[in-house]
């Protein structure tokens, strides 16, 4: 049945337009925020938007939608040991996936490092000859290297051997990611992944650089709280 409520008789591929079935309470419920535009209404009711959801839906700001650190599992808990290795000068080093979202996970980690003055160690697997993800062999090779921290990110949620091996040397390791993993979490450190049977930040959609970025503001947020910052303030992460 072809409707005409968008002026076309039909779609590009020949397929005709029709309006999902409306709540038409929904709709009389949004119209007014909408400046009455029934058609705009339609639209947004079937996606769950409330009034007082609008403006944000429509316009959407940082400063509105950023989800809150704390939300996540361990996120300040990693956000005090990283803070603490920062402020301590201890050698950490971030074991990054060889992928675009591991390279721009590890390159926001270490600008951040660098506003506070201090180098970040980074080191990415081969490929070939490693695969994808930390080994036991790659923190057994960063311990000898006088890593105090390792930082993984975009890999880690499922290296259950890598980690116990961690362990096993006395090398704190803070995970962080986004891929799925197994209902326990493996042992070390910190484990910061929104896709973790036990999180509840609603952030599963997030990126391993999206993680990231809400990791450095959760350290800016820590930093505060304790009155604490760098030469020159702390770190703008719009930057």
């Amino acid at each position: 049945m072809t409707n005409n409520s968008f002026s076309v008789p039909d779609s590009f591929g020949g397929r005709y337009w029709s309006m999902r079935e409306q709540d038409d309470a929904a709709i009389r419920a949004l119209t007014p925020a909408l400046g009455g535009n029934d058609l705009l209404a339609r639209l947004l009711a079937p996606r769950g938007t409330k009034a007082d959801e609008v403006e944000t839906f429509l316009n959407p700001t940082l400063r509105a939608l950023f989800p809150d650190p704390a939300s996540f599992q361990d996120m300040m808990k990693a956000a005090e040991l990283v803070l603490d290795a920062i402020i301590d000068g201890q050698q950490v080093t971030v074991f990054a996936d060889y992928d675009v979202d591991g390279g721009t996970s590890s390159a926001t980690l270490a600008r951040y490092f660098r506003a506070w003055g201090r180098e970040l160690g980074l080191y990415v697997p081969d490929r070939l000859l490693e695969g994808y993800g930390p080994s036991p062999e790659a923190f057994e090779h960063l311990k000898a290297q006088g890593a105090d921290l390792v930082i993984t990110v975009d890999c880690g949620a499922a290296a259950t051997a890598a980690l116990a091996k961690a362990v096993a040397i006395d090398l704190p390791v803070i995970v962080i990611d986004h891929h799925l993993m197994g209902k326990t979490p493996p042992e070390c450190a910190a484990l910061v992944n929104p896709n973790r049977a036990d999180d509840e930040s609603g952030q599963g959609h997030l990126a391993a650089a999206g993680v990231v970025y809400v990791f450095v503001a959760a350290l800016n947020k820590l930093a505060r709280e304790r009155g604490i910052a760098p030469d020159g303030g702390l770190p703008n992460i719009l930057d």
